[in-house]
């Protein structure tokens, strides 16, 4: 969730989701969610998302920025399991924003991604919001890999940040709609169908 006013993130915790798959039970993957970037004195401490790269961040931990996570901390898992580790990382960043990130937050990016690339974490970023960042997509959503405009941002993404163009996807958020729609999940689970493929390549090459 962010503040419709401000922008800025509401996430505080480190916060797992699981997906459903029947009455007993859930899907084989779940998806972590920790608070954004954004700026040095209220985003993440990125200190705090090596650990949790690295398995060592506990479900509910609050982040606090300035003061990250010790070791001998509450919150710090010691030995984290294989199940604790992140298998793919996802930055996630609306398409129209993308000449708006400052040097600061690009340097985060790239200290992130360092220590993936250390560990063989696979990376991707998804591209939000495409609809209100290009007005043909808005009028028809399967124009989305036809718009010069998203083509333009994922190739200046790509450029700043070193992700190659197939692993940056581009989505259409769920916002005013009440019912699910299939052009719209076709983009969504695209994109997912990816990320486990490279979650399990690298969890099979551990």
């Amino acid at each position: 969730m962010t503040d419709s006013i401000s922008g800025e993130n509401f996430t505080t915790k480190y916060k797992t989701f699981k997906i459903q798959k029947d009455p007993e039970g859930f899907y084989s993957f779940i998806f972590d969610d920790i608070m954004g970037l954004e700026r040095t004195e209220k985003g993440v401490n990125i200190e705090d998302i090596k650990l949790a790269q690295r398995g060592h961040v506990t479900e509910g931990y609050k982040f606090i920025p300035g003061k990250p996570l010790n070791e001998g901390d509450k919150d710090n898992i010691s030995s984290p399991t294989l199940d604790e580790k992140v298998h793919a990382l996802v930055y996630v960043i609306p398409a129209g924003s993308i000449s708006l990130l400052t040097d600061e937050v690009v340097k985060k990016i790239r200290d992130v991604r360092l220590v993936a690339s250390d560990m063989g974490i696979p990376q991707f970023a998804i591209l939000t919001k495409v609809d209100e960042a290009c007005p043909e997509v808005k009028k028809d959503i399967s124009n989305v890999y036809k718009s010069v405009y998203l083509k333009e941002q994922v190739d200046r993404f790509s450029h700043l940040h070193g992700i190659p163009l197939n692993c940056i996807f581009l989505v259409k958020n769920y916002q005013s709609e009440f019912t699910t729609n299939d052009d719209i999940d076709a983009q969504i689970l695209s994109a997912l169908r990816q990320m486990v493929d490279y979650g399990e390549d690298f969890l099979n090459n551990l």
